[in-house]
């Protein structure tokens, strides 16, 4: 039986972690991002679906490509970070459920139905990007998830011949607290949540 995790896990993602807008310069390995991939893809989605395409911006060539894509409070921090993750779902998640989901013909739940992928793809794609920062906090990275971008140009920019849609872009690598802003409150349990 799993056993509860200690409270410096608990403060490492969630208690303690902060959404970091300045970046210490210090490259990310490439190594980390997969090791943070090959973490999250375990968690769970509806039917295995795994919706989740990424497109990880780390050159100064590829920062230049997204930098017009982005509203102009994120431009800035988002150079500075020394990764940045496109985070879209694929829209033909369902032609790979064969593989994924063997144990039934899940495929034909969503073939031709077009409001059930669009639901699917978008629920099950955020809920894995959800992993994914937790995974890089627990490799040690900080996340600075953000919306203010260009769907269409991010869309073309970034997932050309490709039928995925952008979801939201995180700049990932090691946070200067210098940049933090006062950390705002959560809603209390009792305030957003009931037991029937």
């Amino acid at each position: 039986m799993a056993q509860p995790l200690g409270s410096d896990v608990f403060s490492q993602l969630f208690t303690e972690a902060r959404t970091h807008n300045a970046w210490k310069d210090q490259p990310v390995d490439p190594s980390l991002l997969e090791k943070a991939w090959d973490l999250a893809k375990w968690g769970p989605t509806s039917g295995n679906c795994c919706p989740l395409r990424v497109v990880f911006v780390v050159s100064k060539e590829a920062k230049e490509r997204l930098a017009p894509c982005l509203m102009e409070g994120n431009v800035e921090k988002t150079m500075a970070a020394p990764a940045t993750a496109v985070f879209g779902h694929d829209m033909t998640f369902y032609e790979r459920l064969p593989e994924l989901y063997p144990a039934t013909d899940a495929r034909s739940w969503f073939a031709g139905n077009a409001a059930l992928i669009d639901e699917t793809a978008f629920r099950n794609g955020t809920l894995q990007t959800a992993y994914f920062m937790l995974a890089c906090r627990s490799l040690g990275l900080d996340c600075g998830p953000m919306s203010g971008f260009d769907k269409p140009k991010v869309e073309a920019e970034f997932f050309s011949g490709l039928n995925v849609n952008a979801n939201f872009i995180c700049n990932i690598g090691y946070g200067d607290e210098t940049g933090l802003y006062p950390r705002g409150p959560r809603p209390s349990f009792d305030q957003d949540c009931i037991i029937v």
